[in-house]
């Protein structure tokens, strides 16, 4: 139990404490007794604050819902689990769910110490070529729950790898909240499975689809409903990759659970989350930081520096304003640096390889926008001029690479505007894209055409054409 230092807190005190309740802390149960709360693993602010404690002696997972109109969630939370045990879908025992004195409510479910969600296990196998053994060793089970999910008439709306828990050897599957008996006992139908199929398939990079029947496979051996329209199961996993892409750019820009903003009259500033309390040096002084790195550019429109930031190369690129002319250009319009961080994130989204975008900041005045600092991991490898030799083909593996990465943007119709050789680094068994100031998707297949021709004739241009290299590309990629 908690000792005299731990406060004892009431649901309005976890609504009214933002993102960050100190932690531990108790909360009293209706019938006196008390969960001392020592982690926290997720709060969304002023609505529910989900952490690991303490209770009659025993490890649980608590659930506190505290919104004024809370009682809806938990009662569904509740029900949905209950769902879960009652059709023999595994998930951790249900302790309590009860309101709390003085309003709020709480649910207390088993804590399985040890156990690893398959978003952390995916994490990685994620870098596993599509299809191999470990990794659908990891993808597997969660298919292989969602067949029972199905078989037993329920759907979980919110089901991604992170909602299933391996624990000794076991799979159970969580957040109540999403889950819905459809019709209890019956398998569902069609349509319904294969919208909330959907939805699993499309946590996964599109490389994966030309594997998905071994997905499948797994699903029916769980019980899923067979998919015999293709076709709907394709319309479906369009629809629900471009909402989570959409959706997932916009919280790139907004205060969320991913994300920490900060606006101000003079400033905007957008950071991972996880990459806030490490980053605020360079957050408060980025040309402290770039004038104390390494600079890898410095010309009239932006400067690059490589810096150490507690163990960790990064590389800070700065956006200038050459002239009083530049910067009324640049005023109202988004800076590159606020496209070049967006358009990172929609490749590492897409599963295509480029620096993780940890940081943005725009210098304003109100709504006016002047010079931009974006912030990235920094990529050791060589750029492809400095690999590649013109007197012969790649290697099977850089080749290959460099085929799927072209193939990957061709099929997405996304146009990187400045393919130099350069803006291409080989590392890691990979093809990583940089200077991503110009990319743009695509909304229209002439557009694409346009664009792709132009990219394919600038990379195409890195070798003298006569060259042995200049020709095996000019053979492989995706014709203009």
């Amino acid at each position: 139990m908690r000792n005299d230092s731990t406060r004892c807190v009431d649901a309005a005190v976890l609504r009214d404490a933002g993102r960050q309740p100190v932690t531990p802390f108790s909360v009293e149960l209706a019938n006196g007794d008390e969960v001392l709360v020592r982690l926290l693993l997720r709060v969304l602010p002023g609505k529910r604050i989900v952490g690991v404690g303490d209770w009659r002696g025993q490890h649980v997972l608590a659930k506190f819902f505290v919104a004024s109109g809370s009682e809806r969630h938990w009662a569904q939370e509740k029900t949905g689990l209950d769902a879960l045990r009652q059709n023999g879908v595994l998930t951790p025992d249900m302790l309590l769910a009860e309101p709390l004195p003085r309003g709020g409510h709480v649910l207390l479910t088993a804590y399985l110490d040890g156990a690893q969600s398959l978003a952390e296990r995916w994490a990685t196998a994620s870098i596993l070529p599509a299809g191999d053994a470990q990794a659908l060793e990891v993808l597997c089970p969660a298919f292989r729950m969602l067949g029972a999910v199905h078989a037993a008439g329920l759907v979980h709306d919110d089901v991604h790898l992170g909602n299933f828990l391996y624990s000794e050897q076991r799979i159970f599957l969580i957040d109540g909240d999403a889950v819905h008996a459809i019709t209890p006992g019956t398998p569902l139908d069609a349509l319904r499975a294969i919208n909330n199929l959907a939805l699993l398939l499309a946590q996964l990079p599109m490389g994966w689809d030309v594997q998905r029947s071994r997905l499948l496979e797994a699903y029916y051996a769980g019980g899923g409903c067979p998919i015999t329209d293709t076709a709907l199961l394709e319309r479906s996993l369009s629809r629900v990759r471009t909402w989570r892409l959409n959706d997932f750019l916009g919280k790139t820009i907004r205060d969320c659970t991913l994300f920490a903003v900060r606006r101000s009259a003079f400033r905007f500033v957008a950071v991972q989350r996880g990459q806030a309390k490490l980053l605020t040096p360079l957050l408060d002084s980025p040309d402290t930081a770039i004038h104390h790195g390494i600079v890898l550019k410095d010309g009239r429109t932006c400067t690059v520096a490589r810096v150490e930031q507690d163990g960790r190369s990064l590389v800070i690129k700065r956006y200038n304003l050459k002239n009083f002319q530049h910067a009324l250009e640049r005023f109202w319009r988004p800076t590159r640096a606020w496209h070049a961080w967006r358009e990172g994130h929609l490749l590492r989204f897409l599963g295509i390889a480029t620096p993780e975008p940890l940081a943005l900041i725009e210098e304003r005045i109100g709504p006016l926008r002047r010079r931009a600092f974006l912030i990235n991991e920094f990529c050791p490898g060589p750029n492809l001029l400095k690999v590649l030799s013109p007197d012969r083909e790649p290697d099977d593996e850089l080749g290959s690479e460099i085929l799927s990465l072209f193939r990957s943007l061709h099929g997405l119709c996304i146009s990187h505007g400045d393919l130099k050789a350069t803006n291409l680094l080989w590392h890691g068994g990979h093809v990583f894209l940089i200077d991503l100031d110009a990319l743009e998707q695509h909304l229209s297949a002439s557009s694409y055409a346009r664009a792709w021709q132009v990219d394919r004739a600038r990379f195409l241009r890195n070798w003298p054409s006569t060259s042995v290299l200049h020709q095996w590309l000019d053979m492989n990629l995706p014709a203009a």
